[in-house]
């Protein structure tokens, strides 16, 4: 695992050497400690498409809508759609909100810093022994998260708690199984175009990999997954997620760890 992080830091660090335009701080599988703009609405469709590991497929669709209250407050609105029992269903919705409480800025480079905290109610059967609150898992979560910009490449980590309630509809967690887990991300993206900046209108691509791990707490049930991806922003409004989450390690009771994910957003300036 420290072998694996400590390779993607250091060709990301190779690439974005010597580079003077800043790079995107807009990751795919995590969220960054910068917000979208203050006085924004954001509309955000996600749909995942996993591998079961009983065979077959999982469609999730999961739409957001986004608002940028101030440029220190970001809250979303989330909801949840699967094909995992069957027939495609809506199983529950979530709130998301992030508080960005530091900023540094130099030239060239700065530094975020931001407390986060999600809420969600599921009703469907828990049907794995990962904690997920984004479609899964009925419970809460408190994280931090802090984002470093180095020309064009950005760093960021997360760390976060979560904690599982019973799902509803009578979707009991098992009474075995722990309800709480500690997470641990590590995100790396590189601007790969423009290669020179000349206005709002420039197709930006930005090249990512993150790494996301959960370990139960109580328990020694762990995962460790890699997740690139491919991140294109149309005229600084529009922005297509193009990425592959698999497994790299773990001996957790997981229903699809593995898939690609497809996202659309648009944000709307009030």
């Amino acid at each position: 695992m420290k072998r694996t992080i400590g390779i993607l830091l250091m060709v990301l660090s190779l690439c974005g050497a010597g580079h003077h335009v800043q790079a995107q701080e807009l990751f795919v599988f995590t969220e960054p400690a910068s917000n979208m703009p203050a006085h924004t609405i954001g509309l955000r469709a996600s749909n995942w498409l996993m591998q079961a590991r009983k065979g077959g497929s999982v469609y999730s669709f999961y739409p957001e809508l986004m608002w940028g209250k101030s440029k220190h407050l970001m809250l979303h609105v989330e909801g949840f759609f699967s094909n995992q029992q069957g027939s495609f269903r809506a199983e529950g919705a979530g709130l998301y909100a992030k508080y960005r409480f530091y900023v540094r800025d130099t030239i060239y480079r700065h530094f975020r810093a931001a407390a986060f905290a999600r809420l969600s109610a599921i009703q469907a059967p828990v049907m794995q022994e990962e904690i997920a609150l984004a479609g899964h898992n009925s419970g809460y979560s408190l994280g931090l998260v802090g984002t470093q910009l180095l020309h064009r490449l950005a760093l960021s980590s997360s760390f976060w708690w979560e904690h599982a309630t019973d799902n509803l509809g009578q979707n009991e967690l098992p009474a075995q199984q722990p309800g709480d887990a500690l997470n641990l991300s590590l995100s790396g993206g590189l601007l790969i175009l423009p290669k020179r900046y000349t206005g709002y209108q420039n197709l930006n691509l930005n090249l990512m990999a993150e790494v996301l791990s959960q370990q139960l707490i109580g328990s020694d049930k762990h995962f460790v997954d890699l997740a690139p991806s491919l991140q294109f922003i149309f005229n600084s409004q529009t922005r297509v997620d193009i990425g592959y989450r698999f497994e790299l390690s773990g001996n957790m009771s997981r229903w699809a760890p593995n898939g690609a994910l497809l996202r659309v957003e648009h944000l709307l300036f009030l």
